[in-house]
């Protein structure tokens, strides 16, 4: 099995660019095989919710709808941070395919003891 790869992504669509790399990185290692976590805080806690990650970053870049789609198919995983989603006063009944609210501990846990593959944006 391939290692374990952990996208870290502080940012929301205020730079849809950073998110996009975020997502771009985080698509590329689903689709190769390995389990793949996206950590979401701060801001892109939103990106969690249905409907919000719709942006176009720039001429050239895949909608980030796509990459979601695509992130979804390969198996990827979310874990949002509830704090930063409590508060924003977000409804977790709008979360999409792949998301939950846990924290660091549940996020260590699932890196586990082999250990992640991390990039932060």
């Amino acid at each position: 099995m391939a290692g374990k790869a952990v996208i870290s992504l502080t940012t929301g669509l205020e730079d849809p660019e950073r998110v996009t790399v975020a997502f771009l990185v985080a698509v590329g290692a689903a689709e190769q095989g390995r389990p793949t976590l996206m950590f979401l805080t701060k801001e892109a806690t939103r990106l969690a919710l249905e409907g919000v990650a719709t942006a176009v970053a720039c001429e050239g870049c895949p909608p980030l709808a796509d990459l979601l789609a695509r992130y979804a198919k390969a198996g990827g995983q979310y874990m949002v941070c509830p704090i930063c989603f409590d508060s924003r006063r977000l409804d977790k009944s709008g979360l999409i395919e792949g998301a939950e609210l846990a924290g660091t501990v549940p996020m260590w846990q699932w890196i586990g003891d082999e250990g992640a593959t991390t990039f932060s944006y």
